[in-house]
């Protein structure tokens, strides 16, 4: 009982990004490669997170083959001292109804969403340094990818609005402290040690003096992604392919604002943020999210 205690006390937490997909090479039989990936969420301070991966043959690509190998994921991270997790999010639309079959089988809740920064980097790092030194690399896609999100953007609600918002920057070094901060909802994302402490991060700042905590906790629902700026309108991509108008701008301020965002993807990989919270005097946050703008597959 003591043993069994304590490794509950030692084990670790984290929410799974997923992707199961075929990638630019092509088997001895012909046959293009599908791959499982998976990857814990990394956590704000501890940036050491689960991986795991396993190559599905074509002919087994269906949601049986993936409950087994989740499965086996499971193990091998309780085995690493990982606990099970309790969430998968899933980046890549066309494979949501396959990957919510298996994790439905297994008791894991299926969310669609972009909020998968870690796999992504992971993504973008294997396709520039693993694949093309693979043998049967192709050097293209053998599967389209997922189309950019153009569905129209949505005004926000009216209870969630907001009384008003403002735009605003931190540097980063004050947002390595984000973790000491008094928030309600929040989630925060690592910041890489080499990016420089006194870069601004661009981000919004929505006011709602009686509706703050449920502006919040709606946010939080949403899985925030990142913020673009599409002519004068500042709109909020979350989920999987939601698109919500934030606020209009005035034209003498659009281009400063945009020229921001351009630099901080440059320089700050692509770091962005939004706040909930009652007014511009409260010290306490009702909600902060840490977005990223790291393009797309």
């Amino acid at each position: 009982m003591i043993a069994s205690i304590s490794k509950e006390a030692n084990s670790k937490k984290t929410d799974w990004e997923i992707d199961f997909y075929s990638r630019p090479i092509l088997e001895e039989n012909g046959k293009k490669r599908w791959e499982l990936l998976i990857t814990g969420t990394t956590n704000f301070k501890d940036k050491k997170t689960f991986k795991w991966e396993k190559i599905c043959p074509a002919s087994s690509v269906n949601s049986i083959w993936l409950k087994d190998a989740l499965e086996e994921a499971i193990n091998e991270a309780n085995a690493q001292g990982w606990e099970s997790p309790t969430v998968l999010r899933c980046w890549r639309s066309s494979m949501k109804t396959m990957i919510k079959r298996a994790a439905d089988q297994i008791g894991i809740e299926l969310i669609a969403s972009r909020r998968t920064y870690s796999l992504l980097e992971w993504l973008i790092d294997r396709e520039r340094n693993l694949y093309p030194k693979q043998k049967g690399y192709t050097g293209i896609s053998l599967a389209p990818p997922s189309n950019p999100i153009t569905n129209q953007a949505i005004p926000l609600p009216e209870e969630v609005r907001g009384d008003s918002w403002n735009f605003a920057s931190l540097s980063v070094n004050t947002l390595r402290e984000a973790d000491e901060w008094e928030i309600k909802f929040s989630n925060l994302i690592p910041i890489k040690e080499s990016i420089d402490g006194n870069i601004s991060i661009p981000g919004i700042r929505l006011f709602s003096s009686k509706r703050s905590l449920a502006l919040a906790a709606w946010l939080g629902g949403l899985e925030p992604v990142k913020l673009v700026i599409e002519g004068t309108q500042i709109i909020l991509e979350a989920g999987q392919a939601d698109r919500w108008l934030v606020t209009d701008v005035e034209e003498e301020a659009q281009k400063a604002i945009e020229n921001n965002f351009l630099n901080t993807k440059r320089e700050a990989d692509g770091l962005q943020f939004i706040s909930v919270q009652k007014n511009s005097e409260q010290n306490s946050l009702d909600g902060f999210w840490m977005l990223r703008d790291i393009g797309e597959l």
